[in-house]
């Protein structure tokens, strides 16, 4: 076998891998990973008082600060002491880093966690340079920025390609990652996270996992040495045969060959162990991550610099329980509400706020389940850990509802009292300008007082403005700056209303199907749209559709279609996946079928279908909108309807797309297509809007990375040189963009000019072999709000307006002398 010709360094850092809930559940794993902490501490004592010489050089670092707040809650002032004496003197190492997040976190709170280690560190004079990341596989353009503002100057990514893939083509290696402000983090794009114990670091906590050859190794060996020796040698002329720069490299190690294994001081003595056989050629050194970086840097190689988003494979998880993502999202705009309408914390404490923002952190957490959730889905523990993990979203969405209810309350809200006043305050607490139709809802046993119809005034001009009735509300177009507030009041009508009759010309049918448009004008009051069996038409717009689903979406304007010409599919159609099994359904072949996938999340016998429309049926009209509902045909579906709300006096359309989804055990995918363009698609430009910056896919990202699918925060947007399409999205963060055909996949920089990129939202998925939720059965509603202006001509505008969309105003009843 051949040998290293370069003399080595091997960098090892220890650590404990955080996922909370794959291995148990999720309570049992925060007391783990507190005992882990005192368990390094033991080790850091009993090295430093003689006890156990033979683990000297020992280091570990926090994988996350979440472990150590957790600690630092229940210890008491002694161990608290003896933590923060181990730091400061370089046993145990803290990560800048809270925990592993998926994508969905929105800027605020990323900025919220980055914080606390750099700060506890500072507290006890021991500032943290340093963050790691493991088993995720990318990060929003903006955690990079968070990073840097919390003061943390590198990051090492122990990334995971179960399913994913790591960035620049290459692993094992660093660059400046240069944020959306052009600064810098120092980063090291490293191997898997437990690749050290492959490597037979750890006694008894050897594997294979990235490596196959032919040793067999379960986690315990009685040939380890042999297996350490062979794989050492192997990797490292591995790496000069591949043209590696150094003469140093990291690896991560597990004290345990499990996640959520425990700090093992044994390291320390297999790495003095080797270090006295072959120490002359390969020096294996416990490190931590600052020790690593400062190296790192004074090395003479050029380290280049890539600036862009870094789109995490793993940010597909959300798919698999929409309805707790549905509540997540809106809890995480509520918090921001709360903070806009309360911006010194006068009203919620900063406790609270905190509260909420834990249970946003634990639910946006990259584990998704328990291991056994596809292959046993009736597993007790998969139950278990599945209602865990819905109730951090539902207890983010009750807490921060309850501190919008206490801010709305102390703003002069309303509660029920006999005699209470229909006024309303309407606020717009976003950062751009904002038009929407509001909702002034009452109960229903108010409804008596409006039984001869109604006004609706507006209190700072008071003048009557244009309504529109509906069940228990009344509808007002409103349009506010940012931060602008105002009040309306409802009051029973002077005049009564004219009573009804048919009309001689509208040409519906007895059937009430409106399928010819009318040949005179009725006379009646206007109504805010045209419907037809094949059709709907606003002031603004004019929308057509056939069996495919929406195909036409022309501004009455200027005649140009908003909908691509080479579409796949019309706008909102169902397009469902199911990739069958082999043989018979059973664990096995549910784990079988999904666990070759790879990068495609399909089979390459996938089976694709689209929706049909089959009916098309008004559903209201008025001076200010008019609704129609589309139904289709799916597989996968026992129904699925697009419902369309249609502004009179704005350039805006809002959707809902509702669905029962069958429960089906098989791998599935649900996308719903979105083939728009701003009306000039040879000279517009896509934005997403992504935590910390707008982003341009397939452009602004780093080589090497996701082209498929991306997860936003608010929404996107085609903006051209004279006019802009923004679609909000508040419930469905994954966008599809690679093919939906079972393939090679691309990574940025491999695509061209040709290469195919269709627009869909991915709403949902159960791909996963181990912890996805098994089915996605069950009810849904999602929603997306349609804008297009010719005044919107930066991507800074349209991200804002689509965030504007998605928030909408927020609306409360008030008592008389607010």
């Amino acid at each position: 076998m051949n040998k290293p010709t370069r003399k080595w360094r091997m960098f090892v850092i220890h650590h404990s891998h955080t996922d909370i809930g794959y291995t148990d559940r999720q309570e049992r794993i925060e007391q783990y990973h507190v005992d882990f902490i005192r368990q390094a501490v033991n080790i850091s004592k009993d090295i430093r008082s003689g006890k156990r010489e033979e683990w000297k050089g020992f280091k570990w670092t926090c994988e996350t600060f979440w472990a150590v707040e957790r600690f630092l809650k229940e210890a008491g002032g002694e161990e608290q002491r003896d933590f923060a004496e181990a730091v400061r003197l370089g046993d145990i190492e803290l990560s800048g880093t809270y925990l592993n997040m998926t994508e969905l976190a929105d800027e605020d709170l990323l900025r919220s966690i980055h914080v606390k280690a750099a700060a506890y560190g500072r507290s006890i004079g021991c500032p943290v340079d340093s963050a790691m990341t493991a088993d995720i596989n990318g990060y929003s353009w903006g955690y990079a920025q968070s990073l840097l503002d919390a003061g943390i100057s590198h990051l090492f990514s122990c990334i995971h390609t179960h399913h994913g893939m790591f960035a620049l083509g290459r692993k094992q290696t660093p660059f400046w990652w240069e944020t959306p402000d052009d600064r810098k983090l120092l980063v090291w794009n490293g191997e898997h996270y437990m690749f050290g114990n492959e490597l037979g670091l750890c006694p008894d906590g050897v594997g294979s996992y990235m490596i196959r050859d032919e040793f067999r190794t379960p986690a315990i060996v009685d040939n380890r040495e042999e297996i350490m020796k062979t794989r050492i040698e192997r990797y490292l002329c591995k790496l000069e045969e591949e043209g590696y720069p150094y003469d140093f490299v990291p690896v991560m190690v597990s004290g345990l060959a499990t996640d959520n294994g425990s700090p093992n001081g044994e390291i320390a003595r297999a790495i003095q162990a080797w270090n006295e056989w072959y120490g002359d050629g390969i020096v294996l050194e416990m490190s931590t991550l600052s020790r690593f970086f400062s190296h790192l840097k004074k090395q003479e190689a050029e380290i280049p610099v890539y600036r862009g988003d870094w789109p995490d494979w793993w940010s597909d998880g959300v798919g698999s329980t929409p309805m707790q993502t549905q509540l997540f999202r809106d809890a995480q705009r509520t918090l921001r509400k709360v903070k806009s309408l309360d911006p010194g914390q006068q009203i919620v404490s900063i406790q609270e706020l905190a509260d909420i923002e834990q249970e946003l952190v634990m639910y946006a957490e990259h584990t998704w389940g328990f291991h056994a959730s596809v292959h046993s889905p009736w597993h007790w523990n998969v139950q278990m850990l599945e209602a865990r993990k819905l109730a951090f979203a539902a207890n983010a969405s009750r807490l921060a509802h309850r501190a919008l209810d206490k801010v709305q309350r102390a703003l002069g809200g309303s509660l029920l009292h006999p005699g209470r006043p229909f006024r309303y305050r309407v606020a717009n607490t976003e950062r751009h300008a904002l038009r929407q139709l509001a909702d002034f809802e009452w109960d229903g046993f108010e409804n008596e007082r409006f039984k001869d119809g109604m006004e609706v005034v507006d209190e700072s001009t008071g003048q009557v403005v244009p309504h529109q009735p509906g069940v228990q509300c009344a509808t007002v177009d409103v349009n506010l700056m940012s931060g602008e507030r105002k009040q309306y009041l409802i009051r029973p009508a002077t005049t009564p209303p004219k009573a009804k009759t048919t009309s001689n010309v509208k040409l519906v049918g007895a059937d009430t199907v409106y399928d010819i448009e009318d040949m005179y004008p009725s006379g009646e009051a206007k109504d805010a749209c045209v419907f037809s069996q094949h059709g709907a038409e606003s002031p603004y717009v004019n929308i057509r559709w056939n069996e495919e689903g929406i195909v036409s979406w022309v501004i009455k304007e200027t005649g140009e279609d908003l909908i691509r010409k080479d579409r796949k599919h019309g706008a909102f159609t169902p397009v469902y996946e199911v990739t069958p099994a082999d043989g018979p359904v059973n664990p096995g072949s549910m784990y079988a079928v999904r666990s070759a996938m790879g990068r495609n999340r399909k089979g390459m016998n996938v089976q694709r279908s689209a929706g049909r429309l089959t009916k098309a049926k008004a559903v209201s009209n008025g001076p200010l909108y008019g609704a129609v509902e589309l139904q289709f045909e799916t597989l996968g579906m026992s129904c699925y309807s697009v419902f369309l709300k249609l502004h009179a006096a704005s350039s805006r359309v809002d959707v809902s797309v509702r669905f029962h989804k069958d429960s089906v055990w098989e791998p599935e995918n649900v996308y719903i297509s979105l083939p728009f363009t701003s009306g000039m698609p040879q000279a517009e430009t896509l934005w997403l809007d992504k935590a910390g910056a707008p982003v341009r896919p397939w452009i602004d990202q780093l080589p090497g990375t996701l082209l498929d699918y991306y997860c936003i925060q608010e929404g996107l947007s085609y903006v051209g040189e004279n006019r802009a399409i923004m679609i909000a999205a508040p419930d469905t963060p994954l966008m599809q963009l690679g093919s939906l055909e079972y393939g090679k996949r691309l990574l940025h920089t491999q695509q061209n000019e040709e290469t195919e990129r269709h627009l869909y939202v991915w709403a949902m998925s159960n791909y996963w072999e181990t912890n996805f939720k098994a089915t996605l059965g069950g009810f849904y509603e999602f929603r997306y709000f349609i804008e297009w202006s010719k005044d919107v001509g930066s991507a800074e505008e349209a991200i804002g307006r689509c965030r504007a969309l998605s928030a909408g105003a927020v609306v409360w009843r008030t008592q008389a002398d607010s």
